[in-house]
Order: C-alpha cells, then sequence, then structure tokens
C-alpha cells in the first residue's frame, strides 16, 4: 500500500490552483468572489494578532473539506485513468499496488503530478510503501481480512480517557462523568467496526475501574457528593 501524506495540506493550498479549479464548475461570479474573500479573510493567532492568508485553507471550516475534494479531484481522475484502486478522504489517501517496487513508483508519478499540478507538497518523512498489514488509515488497520482499529488508536483512545478522569483536575466527578460520557459514546461509535465484543467488555471495565479511583480521591461536588 502507498500511503501519501500531503504536507501541512490545509495551510498549504494554493489559491490560484483551487480558483481556477473552481471556475471550471461554478458560473456566478458572486460564489467566486464570496469564496476568495473566505480564503483571504486572514485569522487571529492565540496571542491576539492577525495574520493575512496568502494560501491554504481555514482548519475546521466548513468549507475546507469541500475545498479540499475540489482540489483532489484531479487527483482522483489521474488516478482513476492510471487503472490504480485507491482511497481517498479530503487529503488522506492511499493506493494499493502488488508490489513494493510498483508502489515506489507509483509514489514517484503521484509526488510529480502534486508538486506539478496542484503545487502540493508530499511529506517525505511520513510517506511510505509498507504492506497492507503494517498499514493504518483513518486509524483502521485490515489484518488477515478484517477491519481492526490501530495500536495508535487504542492508545489515543485511552491517554484520553487518563486524561478525563485524572485525579489531579480539581473538577467534580458529576462534570468528569459528563465529559467522559461524550466522549467514549463518540469515540467508540466511530471506532466500533474495529473493536470486538471482549475489548469492549475490557476497555468498560477499564473505564470503571478509573472512575472509581477518581471517585474516591477526587474532590467534592458542590453538593458534597464524592
Amino acid at each position: 500500500m502507498v500511503d501519501c501524506d500531503l504536507k501541512s495540506f490545509f495551510d498549504e493550498v494554493n489559491h490560484g490552483e483551487l480558483m481556477k479549479r473552481l471556475r471550471e464548475h461554478v458560473d456566478d461570479p458572486r460564489w467566486l468572489r464570496l469564496i476568495a474573500r473566505y480564503l483571504k479573510a486572514g485569522m487571529i493567532l492565540p496571542n491576539g494578532t492577525f495574520e493575512d492568508t496568502a494560501k491554504g485553507v481555514p482548519q475546521g471550516g466548513p468549507l475546507s473539506p469541500l475545498m479540499a475534494n475540489v482540489l483532489l479531484n484531479e487527483l482522483d481522475h489521474e488516478l482513476e485513468a492510471r487503472g490504480h484502486s485507491f482511497v481517498r478522504y479530503a487529503d488522506d489517501f492511499v493506493i494499493l499496488c502488488r508490489s513494493p517496487r510498483a508502489g515506489r513508483r507509483i509514489m514517484d508519478r503521484v509526488r510529480r503530478f502534486l508538486q506539478r499540478r496542484l503545487k502540493l507538497i508530499v511529506n517525505e518523512a511520513k510517506s511510505k510503501v509498507v504492506k497492507l498489514s503494517e498499514a493504518a488509515y483513518l486509524g483502521f488497520q485490515i489484518l488477515r481480512g478484517r477491519v481492526r482499529w490501530s495500536p495508535e488508536s487504542r492508545k489515543e483512545f485511552k491517554a484520553s480517557i487518563r486524561g478525563i478522569t485524572g485525579r489531579t483536575r480539581g473538577v467534580s466527578p458529576r462534570q468528569v462523568i459528563e465529559e467522559l460520557t461524550l466522549y467514549a459514546r463518540g469515540a467508540l461509535n466511530y471506532y466500533m467496526i474495529g473493536v470486538n465484543y471482549a475489548e469492549v467488555l475490557e476497555l468498560d471495565g477499564w473505564i470503571r475501574r478509573r472512575m472509581r479511583l477518581f471517585y474516591w480521591n477526587g474532590p467534592k461536588d458542590r453538593h458534597g457528593d464524592r
């Protein structure tokens, strides 16, 4: 599998290339002007200073994933024309191949295409050609024909739980339970396709133990409950 990572994609999107492709599909100049203003609106940094945005699209904005698809749609067509099997979600994409040699050849061609046509840079440190069993995509792996969440995803999940249930946080058990419920429900809904029932039971027991330790050692809430 060719695992290709784009270097700081949302920060490096070339406005000229993006607007050129938008003009191919959008006839209304008012929409084009509005999108151009959105792209160049600038941003306020954490220290309160304003910074111009000569390139890139705002991360977290509702329009940014759409803009990513508009720009990378040309990459999809290029890979389809070459007969490659691939999956892309926003700026994350992987390409299946038959051998490491074929994978390296595909990586070189994709790198040149992205640089010349879309003005995007491949992150060499994070891009690689690996066996399918050793690769992870959007937090999942395919092992022996089954979808599993990756060890890194499990590690990040448990680290987040530890952060929420840390005994030195200085918040009430009630607040911790609310945060824990929101996070665990969202994360497990996302990863459920790759988590088996035995793991769910194990994680449930581990989370309950974490919560008991917090309850016994944490601060009292305003009602005097622990």
